[in-house]
């Protein structure tokens, strides 16, 4: 009989666990092969999907289909809801077994995978899911976490099969454009690719050169877009594996490196750790882009305010730091994680808007968007946690230590041009001021040092009642790892019940 490998964010066929077993079973029982994507529209309705990342996942489909062919058996893509589709082609196509990855995600995907589950039960068809990370399902707590994500990244790739046996008579269907998948219009001009040719091509000049000023270079916005490893995208969409990525890391580091090499492979290697202990987060919490981790941090009653939301999401506060960060975003669909921090944490303190609006609106922009990093990340940033230290940023501060001379500002806010450096991040301080502001640029929507106390004490209130405090342990509890102070794979060994908060705020560069 036949069996279907269903493609989800595992876009390639290298180190691709679930294609290897598919091969294999098909083989065994005589059978052929059926890969399969489907584009579910009620997952491309989501207030956290965009046109701009569609053109990704079709940059890595058209990839995978090359990849595919090559072996033999073409990639069928079918739009609809996931039962709908494997319902019918599993009658049609005689399919007994279907092999995919574990996906990671929020409610919605993971309901759909219990639909599917059931279904699978009722129609007499095998689901066997498999890891493709460091990320465990069904684990409680993380006591022996660490070593088991290490214990797998450490495994030997898995190689693509040789050749397939391809079922017949299924038509192979178009890659479906964004407006075919009823998605507005979403420009995005300096789009990064996410297909694997560009990923290997990425992850290959990042090894060989630009690696070496990673450490330094990751939280500037000048520096970051060239010293960061920007395997990102393929990253959250799968057209590189997290292990290949980590092989590629093994392999630098065995050459004889220079001191600045080896403190960037450390500072990276630390973060690919990182990533894998926030994705568990949401494994084991997957409601964490609509509930706090805290929810006793509702009753700080942040605002939905939409007009300061269109504001702050245009780049048209008034912040000159804030706007430019925003409107690089907006124009390349990617920008470095210090400043990922800065947007939300103006957003959420200064602005005083709910960290869900917040992080629905910056999920649609990055083209590099992982649930399980961006919803555990956006709750620290936004004090929702009730286990991180609040870190409000002063956005005139954070301009002056990351672009002095106003060269970023400038860059995005050509309106800000005629302003002198001295003045460039806080433009309403220059005696020209009126020349420009409340006409080519906005005023400055709230006054930060005021905004930032007034934040301050409202969380201070929170933090100290006794609702608060006793979430505060089930938390600790429930999603940290032993040791604040290293990477989870350093820590496996301490014990649970004395973890601290994690300190993994600003690590997520990549």
């Amino acid at each position: 009989m036949n069996v279907l490998i269903w493609f989800k964010r595992d876009l390639r066929i290298h180190d691709h666990a679930a294609l290897a077993l598919a091969a294999d079973m098909a083989r065994d029982m005589g059978g052929a092969v059926l890969p399969l994507f489907i584009a579910e529209p009620e997952v491309w309705a989501a207030n956290t999907a965009s046109a701009r990342q569609w053109a990704g996942m079709a940059d890595a489909l058209g990839d995978l289909r090359d990849d595919l062919g090559g072996l033999g058996a073409p990639l069928v893509i079918r739009v609809g809801a996931a039962v709908e589709v494997l319902s019918r082609l599993t009658k049609r196509a005689k399919i007994t077994h279907i092999v995919s990855h574990m996906e990671t995600g929020c409610e919605a995907s993971f309901a759909r995978d219990r639909a599917v589950a059931a279904w699978a039960r009722r129609a007499g068809v095998s689901w066997q899911e498999l890891p493709q990370s460091g990320v465990r399902r069904g684990f409680r707590g993380r006591a022996g976490w660490a070593m088991a994500r290490d214990a797998y990244v450490a495994t030997d790739l898995v190689p693509a099969p040789q050749a397939l046996r391809a079922v017949q008579g299924i038509e192979a269907g178009p890659i479906p454009s964004a407006s075919a998948l009823r998605m507005g219009l979403d420009p995005c001009p300096h789009r990064q690719n996410a297909g694997r040719v560009a990923g290997l091509a990425v992850m290959d000049s990042f090894f060989a050169v630009r690696g070496v000023a990673y450490a330094g270079g990751i939280s500037s916005p000048l520096l970051a877009e060239r010293a960061c490893a920007r395997i990102s995208p393929h990253l959250a969409l799968g057209s590189l594996s997290l292990r290949e990525v980590s092989h590629g890391l093994a392999a630098k580091r065995a050459e004889r490196l220079p001191s600045q090499w080896a403190r960037s492979l450390a500072a990276f290697e630390s973060r690919l750790a990182w990533r894998d202990h926030f994705i568990q987060k949401l494994e084991d919490q997957p409601n964490l882009d609509n509930v706090a981790m805290q929810p006793a941090s509702d009753a700080l009653g942040r605002a939905r305010d939409a007009g300061r939301l269109a504001a702050w999401s245009a780049g048209q506060t008034g912040l000159p730091f804030v706007d430019a960060a925003m409107r690089y975003l907006n124009a390349t669909g990617w920008i470095n994680f210090r400043a990922r921090a800065m947007l939300t944490s103006f957003a959420t303190y200064h602005l005083w808007l709910d960290w869900r609006d917040v992080g629905a609106e910056l999920a649609r922009k990055f083209t590099d968007y992982e649930p399980g990093i961006h919803w555990p990340q956006i709750q620290m940033q936004s004090g929702v946690t009730g286990v991180n230290i609040p870190r409000i940023y002063n956005p005139i501060k954070q301009g002056l230590d990351q672009d002095p001379t106003g060269r970023f500002i400038r860059q995005w806010l050509p309106e800000l041009s005629p302003v002198p450096d001295a003045h460039v991040h806080a433009p309403w301080r220059w005696s020209g001021a009126g020349q420009i502001l409340g006409r080519r640029y906005p005023e400055a929507v709230v006054e930060p040092s005021a905004a930032a106390r007034e934040a301050k004490a409202r969380l201070s209130v929170l933090r100290a009642t006794p609702r608060a405090k006793a979430e505060e342990f089930e938390v600790l509890e429930r999603h940290t790892a032993p040791s604040p102070r290293r990477a989870p794979s350093q820590t496996a060994a301490l014990p649970q019940r004395k973890a601290a908060p994690d300190t993994g705020q600003m690590v997520m560069e990549f």
